[in-house]
């Protein structure tokens, strides 16, 4: 089979989708915990981790979900980090049958800054793009120093990430490029409303890729979804406050 899926514990079943760069490793400060409650699904999207790019289309939120879906139970819970979470509204928008709940973690509708809208500057992200070509394991690693910018204990949080992350092989090239054009253009701010599952977000305050200030907008576009925000963490809260975010989670998610 093309896609990684690792599964353990015991429960309704929940999937997990990583971020840009990553694989699901960077899920283990959580996993025990989770699959006390759960039966856990950690996937690699395709292209990164040991998931193979196995579409013939170009990479977009649709083709990862295209890949994505046919490995997954019948019904679950759902949650998402960084570009993640896109890929995870993405699927309850089109597969709202399925999903049973919705998390988002670290995560926003729109990625960049415009005048309207708090983001990540789009100089980052373009320089992200321009470096790949010379060393992208550099480049990948310089993300995660932006991720965890801000936390108290920034540096400790990158290195625990690097040796959970790099345990797996490196992403596809091509689809880490084309990935990150996802979160320069992806937009799915007016179809948030459209989102018909239960729908959590938890952020972190000291996040600088999707900043504090873009929480009340997005609540805004999804009144009906809740919103938690970790006080310690940037852009990682299940690695800053693993104990909490696990709390948070069960007290949202039906169990």
């Amino acid at each position: 089979m093309s896609l990684s899926v690792t599964c353990c514990g015991t429960g309704p079943p929940i999937v997990v989708l990583h971020g840009w760069g990553m694989n699901s490793s960077i899920w283990q400060p959580v996993v025990p915990a989770l699959s006390e409650h759960f039966q856990l699904y950690c996937i690699d999207l395709p292209g990164f981790g040991d998931s193979v790019w196995s579409s013939e289309n170009d990479v977009s939120l649709e083709s990862f979900v295209e890949q994505i879906m046919p490995a997954l139970p019948p019904r679950f819970h759902l949650m998402g980090w960084s570009l993640g979470g896109l890929i995870a509204t993405q699927i309850a928008l089109t597969h709202s049958d399925r999903v049973m709940s919705l998390t988002t973690v670290a995560s926003s509708p729109h990625f960049v800054e415009s005048n309207d809208w708090v983001g990540i500057k789009p100089t980052i992200l373009e320089q992200f793009q321009q470096q790949l070509d010379s060393n992208f394991k550099k480049t990948i690693e310089r993300f995660l120093a932006i991720q965890a910018m801000g936390s108290e204990d920034a540096r400790e949080q990158v290195k625990q990430v690097k040796q959970l992350i790099f345990t797996k092989p490196m992403p596809d090239q091509g689809v880490l490029k084309q990935s990150l054009a996802i979160l320069q253009t992806a937009d799915l701010r007016q179809q948030l409303p459209n989102i018909e599952v239960p729908f959590n977000r938890f952020y972190g305050r000291l996040d600088s890729l999707v900043p504090e200030r873009a929480i009340d907008d997005i609540s805004a576009l999804a009144p009906e979804s809740k919103a938690v925000v970790f006080t310690k963490s940037a852009h990682a809260p299940f690695i800053s406050e693993p104990e909490r975010f696990v709390s948070e989670l069960l007290k949202l998610v039906e169990n």
